[in-house]
């Protein structure tokens, strides 16, 4: 389901701009938003979502404008969004929580609520959790609850805010698992500050900073934004000037030091591989 920005704007009050004149086309797959908070990433899935109306600019989802009423009536039925904090009844069971969902999402059949519902939380890993208070689960399953209650209407358009924030590492890399596994064919957009995520999930990204787009192409080029740009030193001096250190190890009686530098390496230090983090930062540093 293509998604077409062209020239969106938000502002608020105090003239604050959270999205500046942004110009971004997201294809049908698996396709990751990267910023750091305050970036404009949730302002942006709001609007996608029709939570949010922008002050400028236009909009298409699957060639649908969300800015007239049947837009975006068309597109929330097309939609499922797992926003950054989901509320959840504690005292219900993920099965019943999910089928008072499933009500309000209009599946008012009850065999075909159920079925769907069942459905759901067998994709989901939950099956055998379901009748478990939401209350006992951790922050990994609850995150999957919410993926299941975005999958309730088989959308077309996945939208998740900030996923795997606050998960141990086992719970982020099945979620992780998840979410490529649903973007075989509908458009899931991940937005995170998380670079390992997109890292493992996503062919292609876009890089948000201050509200502005600053980098649209594909996880293999904005990783070679910092090649050339990556070293490695070890010592027991202060750590190095002229440069980002990415990382810090023990090493001996000194320190192993990973650098994202200029093109003038710090004295004494080795070239290394350049990762997505290692872009990211250097197209950051860049800006700076």
């Amino acid at each position: 389901m293509r998604i077409e920005i062209s020239q969106l704007s938000k502002a608020y009050r105090g003239s604050v701009r959270a999205l500046d004149r942004l110009d971004l086309t997201i294809p049908t797959g698996m396709y990751g938003l990267l910023g750091a908070n305050g970036a404009g990433k949730t302002t942006l899935m709001r609007i996608l979502a029709g939570l949010l109306k922008p002050t400028g600019g236009s909009v298409r989802v699957g060639g649908h404008d969300i800015a007239t009423g049947a837009g975006r009536l068309a597109v929330q039925r097309a939609l499922g969004y797992l926003p950054q904090d989901l509320g959840v009844y504690p005292e219900l069971s993920a099965r019943e929580f999910l089928d008072y969902v499933a009500l309000l999402k209009g599946l008012d059949a009850r065999p075909a609520r159920r079925r769907r519902v069942g459905e759901v939380l067998e994709i989901t890993g939950l099956s055998g959790e379901a009748d478990r208070k939401l209350r006992t689960y951790s922050g990994g399953m609850r995150r999957r609850v919410g993926i299941a209650q975005a999958l309730l209407a088989d959308p077309r358009l996945l939208i998740v805010d900030e996923p795997t924030a606050g998960l141990d590492p086992e719970e982020r890399i099945r979620f992780r698992t998840l979410l490529a596994r649903l973007a075989g064919r509908r458009t899931v957009l991940l937005s995170t500050h998380i670079v390992e995520d997109i890292a493992q999930t996503c062919r292609d990204v876009a890089v948000l900073a201050k509200g502005r787009l600053v980098f649209e192409g594909t996880v293999t080029d904005l990783t070679a934004r910092a090649e050339g740009r990556v070293w490695t030193l070890t010592t027991a001096d202060p750590p190095p000037t002229g440069g980002l250190v990415v990382s810090a190890l023990p090493d001996g009686a000194g320190m192993r030091y990973r650098v994202v530098a200029g093109t003038t390496p710090p004295a004494g230090a080795q070239p290394a591989t350049p990762t997505l983090e290692d872009g990211y930062l250097a197209l950051s540093s860049a800006r700076e």
